[in-house]
């Protein structure tokens, strides 16, 4: 069937990560996105691996079904193509600062002057009514700021950034709700709206779920940090081979591995039955594990857990996936015939509509 935003046009100024990925997550549910790149090209066309120059991978995983123009938006020449390009359009999606914007006569009021419907989405580094609006924002500024990276010093690390470009992505998740919401609502008023999806205040309030914490109510109950996944026992665990995820959860979980494992008297400790006591010595619990693991091989721990509905996996690097039994079976990597690229491998959207 054809993705929910079938009918629908995307104008996509965006660059680098954050925009991009939502401009293709939109493309997945079925939109037509166009892309606007400036005379030189997306600066992350030139990371990675490529075949083409320009074309790099990451480039393609963000925008390889996206129609690709060249245009200098800073030539008054080409300002009546542009502006045509909007009033076809239904969503329009950059990255900018908005300063930037508007020197470049892109600023909301004047795009939905051209366009009183569009959906006007300005991924930023920082929301406009405070004081860091015109600071230059990137992933690893947002992941260091949000507080992202002293996460990793709380678990006995020193501070670091997660190995994947988390900031922009989640940013991208938030602006497609975002997205779609202003979309919704144009469908009962037939106006559009200004979207303002900034990084810094995504990150915060993705991380304050868990780790506000104490600090949730006031006076505190205490300090910022959920101890669960802060633990420097909370890790993949070795074993007589090699690693292991598992995540006993629940009174049942816990009991049913140290039975298993001939802990009788870590089963009968009578902390596991009350969530909050079992909660308050997760560490102590983690450390246990920690010490029964190196015991047996990966594919023993695997069967074992298993057969007593423990949460567990094997430490899969990106290479295996591609040979992994479900993602075969759900055909999450697709090849396909790039126009311009040749043969490549895809991963479709995850998400399917019936």
């Amino acid at each position: 069937m054809a993705g929910p935003l079938a009918s629908l046009k995307v104008l996509d100024l965006s660059t680098v990560i954050a925009g991009p990925y939502a401009g293709h997550i939109l493309g997945d549910f079925g939109a037509a996105v166009i892309k606007i790149e400036p005379p030189e090209g997306d600066i992350m066309g030139a990371a990675g691996p490529a075949r083409t120059p320009g074309r790099g991978a990451a480039f393609l995983n963000c925008n390889r079904d996206k129609e690709i123009r060249r245009l200098d938006l800073k030539d008054p020449g080409r300002r009546a193509e542009f502006l045509a390009l909007v009033a076809d359009a239904d969503v329009l999606l950059h990255n900018m600062r908005m300063a930037a914007a508007e020197r470049l006569g892109l600023g909301p009021e004047a795009m939905r002057a051209v366009n009183p419907r569009l959906v006007y989405c300005a991924i930023v580094g920082y929301g406009q009514d405070g004081p860091y609006r015109d600071r230059p924002a990137y992933d690893d500024v947002i992941q260091a700021e949000a507080g992202w990276a002293e996460l990793h010093a709380q678990t006995g690390d020193a501070p670091r950034y997660a190995p994947t470009i988390a900031a922009d992505k989640i940013t991208a998740l938030y602006a497609v709700a975002a997205i779609t919401s202003a979309l919704t609502a144009r469908a009962a008023t037939g106006l559009g709206a200004t979207v303002e999806v900034p990084m810094f205040e995504v990150l915060t309030a993705f991380l304050a779920v868990e780790h506000l914490a104490g600090l949730t109510f006031v006076p505190p109950l205490g300090g910022s940090g959920y101890a669960r996944v802060l633990s420097p026992h909370r890790r993949p665990y070795r074993t007589a081979d090699g690693h292991i995820s598992v995540l006993p959860y629940s009174a049942r979980h816990w009991r049913s591995f140290f039975e298993a494992v001939g802990r009788d008297d870590w089963a009968r400790d009578p902390a596991l039955a009350a969530d909050a006591e079992r909660a308050a010595m997760i560490g102590i619990l983690y450390a246990r594990l920690d010490a029964c693991l190196p015991e047996r091989t990966t594919a023993d721990w695997l069967a074992l857990l298993r057969a007593l509905d423990i949460p567990c996996a094997p430490v899969n690097s990106l290479d295996a996936l591609l040979e992994d039994a479900h993602l075969k079976a759900v055909g999450l990597f697709q090849k396909e015939d790039h126009a311009t690229e040749g043969p490549l491998l895809r991963v479709r959207s995850p998400i399917r509509f019936g």
